[in-house]
C-alpha cells in the first residue's frame, strides 16, 4: 500500500489526495499529533471553566441560545450526528468518500478543531482498512460546511448506517468488528469537528481538478491529430501570438500543441514573409476559389480556447489547494494565544465559484470536441474522408453516424447543467443560514460534467483514430503524438469496418480515460 505522510506546515497536493482516494494510506507527523493533543487540552480547560462555546456548551444553529451543561456533552454530540444524517439521493462514489475523509483528516490535523486524538485516529484507521461509510449525495447547502455528508461519515465511525469494507457492503457495526476497530463515542467537540467544514466540496473538487487536467491534456492530443487529418496550418500555433496576448494558459497551449505536432509532415508550414499574389492577377480583378490560407476556428483558435481552459483550471486548482489546507469548522481554537474564535470559515463560497468556473470551462471543451467530430465526419468539410468515417460500403454501412449523434446528445446534457450553482442561495435553518453557497452541488455537478466529457472524448478518440487509419496511418507523415494516441486507443477498441455496436467500445475507452495512468502514457506535453 502506498503511504503518503502529511508533513508539518505543508498540505497534501491534489494528486496525493487523489492517490488516497484510490487506496493509498494517509499518515500524520508527530508534530500534527502534538498539535491535536494540545488543542484538545485547551478545550478541556475551557470546559472545566464552564465557558460558553458553541456546539459544546450551547445548542446548534438558531438553538445556540440554549446553554447546555457540560455533563450532557456526549448526548449533545451524538444528537448532532443523528439529526444531520438526513441525506438522500444516490450515493457518492467510494473514491469520493475516501477523498472527503482524507481532506477532513488534513484540516483536523492542523490542531485548531479540538478533536480528541483517538477520534482522528479512528478516521485514519478506517481509511487504511478501506472501511468507508456510504454517503447520500444530496443534503448539504455548503453554508455551515458540508454538515450532512460529513455526518453520514461520522455515523459510520459510530458503528451506525452502512459502509463498504473493501468490496463488501456491510452494516457499520459489523464492519468495525471485522476490522478490529472500536466505534466512536463522540465527546466534547468530536462530532462538531468531524461534520463542520468544507471537506466534501473540497475533496470532490480536488478529484475534479485531477481529472480535468488529464482531459485537457487529452484534448491537446486530439486537437493535434484533428489538425493533421485536415492538413491544418502551423502558423496559428506560433508562440509569437501568445507573446502578444500574454495569458499564461495561451502560452502553455501554444507550446503544448507545437510539441504535439512538432514532427508532423501533414501540417502546412509557415511562410514568412507571406507568399506573393499571382503575377498575372490584373488590377481591379479578383480570383475566386483559391486555397484557404487559414483554418476553421476549431484548429486555428485552439491555443486561445485551450489556454483559457488552462487558466480557469489553474484558478480552480489554486482555490482547492488552499482549501485543503484550511481549517474550516466553528468555533476554532488558537492554543498559542488562548483564543476561541467563532466565525464562518465553513462558508464554501470560494470552492463554489471555482467549481462553477471549471464546470463552464469543461463544457467548452465538450463544445469544441463535438464541433471537431462534426467537421471530421461531414464529407462536405473533411477533405475527402468517407462520410462518418465508415470503413466499408458507404450507405450499406453508416460508420460513426450514431456515435456522432451521441456526441451531440452529450453536449446537450452538459449544457443543461451550466447554470451556476453558486448563485442559488436559499435561506434555511430558521434563517440562521440566511445565505448559502451550494459549493458541494457545484463540485458534484462538475464531477458529472467530467463523466460526460470523458465519454465524449472517448467518442472523438475512436473517430479520429479511424481517420488516422483512413489517411494511411504511421507511414502517412503523422506526428509521434498522433501515433501514440492511435496505439493507445487500439489497445482498447478495434477499428471500424462493418457496422457494429459501439456502446461497449465507448464505455471501455471512457473507463480508461478516467484512469490516471492512461493519459500519462501518452507523449509528454509541457507540464500542466
Amino acid at each position: 500500500m502506498q503511504r503518503i505522510q502529511l508533513q508539518a506546515e505543508t498540505s497534501l497536493t491534489l494528486q496525493e489526495l487523489e492517490a488516497i482516494a484510490l487506496g493509498a494510506r494517509l499518515e500524520l507527523s508527530e508534530a500534527h499529533w502534538q498539535a491535536v493533543a494540545r488543542c484538545r487540552e485547551f478545550l478541556d480547560q475551557l470546559i472545566a471553566g464552564k465557558r460558553r462555546i458553541y456546539g459544546v456548551t450551547t445548542g446548534y444553529g438558531p438553538l445556540a441560545n440554549t446553554y447546555v451543561d457540560t455533563e450532557s456533552s456526549a448526548q449533545l454530540q451524538q444528537g448532532l450526528v443523528h439529526h444531520l444524517t438526513s441525506g438522500t439521493g444516490p450515493l457518492l462514489k467510494k473514491e469520493q468518500v475516501r477523498a472527503i475523509m482524507a481532506a477532513r483528516a488534513v484540516t483536523l490535523a492542523r490542531g485548531h478543531s479540538a478533536i480528541r486524538p483517538e477520534a482522528l485516529q479512528l478516521l485514519l484507521d478506517c481509511l487504511e482498512k478501506d472501511l468507508i461509510p456510504q454517503v447520500p449525495a444530496i443534503g448539504t447547502v455548503g453554508a455551515s460546511g458540508d454538515l450532512t455528508p460529513l455526518a453520514h461519515i461520522t455515523l459510520g465511525l459510530m458503528g451506525q448506517g452502512d459502509v463498504w469494507l473493501k468490496e463488501a457492503n456491510l452494516p457499520a457495526q459489523q464492519a468495525l468488528q471485522q476490522a478490529g476497530l472500536q466505534p466512536l463515542n463522540p465527546q466534547g467537540k468530536d462530532a462538531l469537528a468531524l461534520v463542520n467544514g468544507t471537506s466534501a466540496m473540497t475533496a470532490i473538487a480536488a478529484l475534479n481538478a485531477c481529472q480535468a487536467k488529464r482531459l485537457l491534456e487529452l484534448s491537446v492530443s486530439l486537437t493535434g491529430l484533428y489538425g493533421e487529418l485536415l492538413n491544418g496550418h502551423l502558423e496559428a500555433l506560433q508562440p509569437g501570438l501568445a507573446q502578444l496576448r500574454p495569458h499564461p494558459g495561451q502560452l502553455w497551449a501554444q507550446e503544448a500543441l507545437l510539441a504535439a505536432c512538432v514532427d508532423s509532415q501533414r501540417l502546412q508550414g509557415v511562410e514568412q514573409p507571406p507568399p506573393r499574389l499571382p503575377e498575372d492577377l490584373a488590377a481591379g480583378t479578383a480570383r475566386h476559389n483559391q486555397p484557404l490560407p487559414q483554418d476553421a476556428y476549431t484548429f486555428r483558435c485552439a491555443p486561445q480556447h485551450l489556454g483559457a481552459v488552462k487558466d480557469t483550471l489553474d484558478f480552480h486548482q489554486q482555490v482547492v489547494e488552499r482549501e485543503v489546507w484550511s481549517v474550516t469548522d466553528n468555533p476554532l481554537f488558537l492554543p498559542d494565544t488562548q483564543e476561541v474564535l467563532h466565525g464562518g470559515n465553513f462558508f464554501g463560497q470560494h470552492v463554489a465559484l471555482a467549481a462553477d468556473a471549471l464546470n463552464n470551462a469543461l463544457i467548452t471543451l465538450a463544445v469544441h470536441s463535438e464541433r471537431r467530430i462534426a467537421r471530421i465526419t461531414d464529407p462536405s468539410m473533411n477533405q475527402g474522408l468517407p462520410p462518418f468515417l465508415r470503413g466499408n460500403n458507404n450507405g450499406l454501412h453508416s460508420g460513426f453516424m450514431g456515435a456522432q449523434v451521441t456526441a451531440t446528445a452529450l453536449v446537450a446534457e452538459m449544457r443543461t447543467q451550466a447554470s451556476p450553482a453558486s448563485i442559488q442561495s436559499i435561506a434555511t435553518n430558521a434563517n440562521n443560514q440566511d445565505v448559502v453557497t451550494m459549493g458541494t452541488l457545484a463540485a458534484r455537478r462538475c464531477a458529472t460534467t467530467l463523466e460526460r466529457l470523458t465519454e465524449l472524448l472517448a467518442i472523438e478518440s475512436l473517430i479520429l483514430s479511424q481517420g488516422y487509419e483512413l489517411r494511411g496511418g504511421q507511414s502517412a507523415g503523422f506526428s509521434r503524438s498522433a501515433s501514440q494516441l492511435h496505439q493507445a486507443v487500439r489497445k482498447i477498441a478495434d477499428g471500424l469496418t462493418d457496422d457494429r455496436p459501439l456502446a461497449g467500445d465507448i464505455q471501455k475507452l471512457s473507463q480508461q480515460l478516467a484512469d490516471p495512468a492512461f493519459i500519462a502514457a501518452l507523449q509528454t506535453k509541457p507540464g500542466l
